[in-house]
């Protein structure tokens, strides 16, 4: 089942002890680029948390964002610096001294010094905080993919649609062709006939010779093969279990290839309107295999 690369999730746990939030979000993009924004502290869990991911999504932007919240107190360390507090308050009242200030001092004078009071996560469980953290971080990848899946699925439809239309017109093409020759044949042969009226006969011979290079130049048999192979993989590989999004790219590439290649050789006005019909639903395909995965 083809994934769109869009999605959306969010996912919470909490364990007692700490309490996780996950978001995250995916869009298209070229590779696999992950981004995940998350407390310092727990920097260290990024490879284990990009492991995850990636063994649930193969393509795609992915911004992760983490919050990480303590049930209770004790995810919090207060340490106050006393023998710093006790110098500053030494150091006040020498200057009160000093400079005969009719002053008190206060606990706020004191607080004033940011380095006397200052607070610290506590040192976490790493077992217990990686276990808290996955449950969340695989519920909002289950919401993701469920989406990816979901919006996969109207992509696929949307494709099939537009491949019979592709298929209808090449269809239309290849029925056409054969008579492209037969009537230059006999526009060809009007023509010369009205240019030498009825002085001469017209050489057989060379008219044929003029009609099968015209059939050669312009034979679009294999160009047709090719783009009907095409279809087929591309089809095929919408039913592909795996991500297809960089092949099915490289068969619209293909098939829009040989499409140009049959627009220049036909020689034809009713043939190039049908290629320009196939080349307007091969950029809708186009547009839509970018959101794959």
């Amino acid at each position: 089942m083809i994934k769109s690369m869009t999605g959306f999730g969010i996912g919470e746990s909490s364990d007692g002890r700490y309490n996780f939030s996950v978001e995250i979000k995916t869009v298209n993009h070229r590779y696999n680029d992950i981004m995940i924004r998350m407390p310092k502290h727990l920097s260290y869990l990024e490879d284990k948390i990009k492991t995850t991911i990636k063994d649930r999504i193969n393509r795609g932007r992915v911004e992760v964002y983490i919050k990480l919240g303590y049930i209770d107190e004790a995810g919090m360390d207060i340490k106050v610096d006393f023998q710093l507090a006790r110098a500053y308050k030494d150091r006040l009242n020498e200057l009160i001294g000093e400079l005969q200030i009719k002053d008190d001092i206060k606990l706020s004078h004191i607080l004033a010094v940011p380095e006397i009071i200052q607070t610290e996560s506590k040192k976490v469980d790493d077992d217990s905080i990686w276990n808290c953290l996955k449950i969340a971080l695989e519920v909002a990848l289950d919401n993701v993919m469920t989406m990816r899946k979901n919006e996969g699925i109207e992509l696929k439809r949307d494709m099939e649609n537009q491949l019979v239309t592709v298929q209808h017109l090449i269809g239309k093409i290849e029925n056409r062709a054969p008579l492209v020759v037969i009537e230059y044949k006999e526009k060809l042969k009007e023509r010369i006939e009205e240019l030498l009226k009825e002085d001469c006969n017209i050489d057989e011979d060379r008219l044929n010779y003029e009609v099968v290079f015209f059939a050669d130049k312009s034979d679009i048999t294999e160009e047709i093969t090719r783009f009907k192979s095409h279809i087929k993989q591309f089809s095929n590989s919408l039913m592909n279990e795996e991500a297809v999004g960089r092949k099915l790219d490289f068969i619209i590439q293909e098939m829009n290839r040989e499409i140009n290649t049959i627009g220049s050789k036909a020689n034809d006005l009713y043939i190039c309107n049908y290629v320009v019909d196939i080349k307007s639903e091969l950029e809708k395909i186009r547009e839509q295999v970018q959101n794959i995965e």
